[in-house]
């Protein structure tokens, strides 16, 4: 999506850079909360099945996932990796007849801040097929075949 406006560029990256810090600052304190072992966010984690050294992998998880993603030179790995954490948040919480409206909003926020920041993050939306590849394309195919 390109967006030509300079005042709209400025406001689309400064909303960006907005919200991908606060989506990692909740990561951050997430992970704090259970190194800190702070009794509620413990108990809830062990009764799921996550105590000892899953914890310690799970806040692992979330610390390392979170930091790359707030560097601007990793964030696509970042984003990467914290969609995966997220989607396993919401698993669980899923799973353990928990409410996922919270993992699924942080999830959100962190895309939109992404999108927002950098909207090539998305870029196969914007093709006119909607995100198909040159790949899908019959015409490719044939020519692909011929060459073979």
């Amino acid at each position: 999506m390109q967006i030509h406006n300079p005042s709209t560029n400025r406001m689309r990256r400064i909303t960006g850079n907005f919200l991908i810090f606060l989506g990692g600052l909740v990561l951050i304190a997430s992970a704090g909360a259970k190194l800190a072992h702070v009794p509620q966010v413990v108990t809830q984690l062990n009764s799921w099945g996550f105590e000892g050294s899953k914890l310690t992998l799970v806040v692992t998880l979330e610390i390392s996932s979170a930091l790359l993603f707030l560097v601007p030179f990793t964030r696509s790995a970042g984003l990467l990796l914290v969609s995966a954490y997220m989607g396993g948040a919401i698993a669980t919480h899923i799973q353990h007849d928990q409410s996922f409206l919270q993992p699924a909003v942080v999830l959100s926020v962190l895309w939109l801040g992404t999108w927002l920041r950098h909207p090539e993050t998305l870029w196969s939306l914007s093709h006119p097929a909607l995100g198909t590849s040159r790949f899908a394309h019959k015409e490719h195919w044939e020519s692909a075949l011929r060459e073979i």
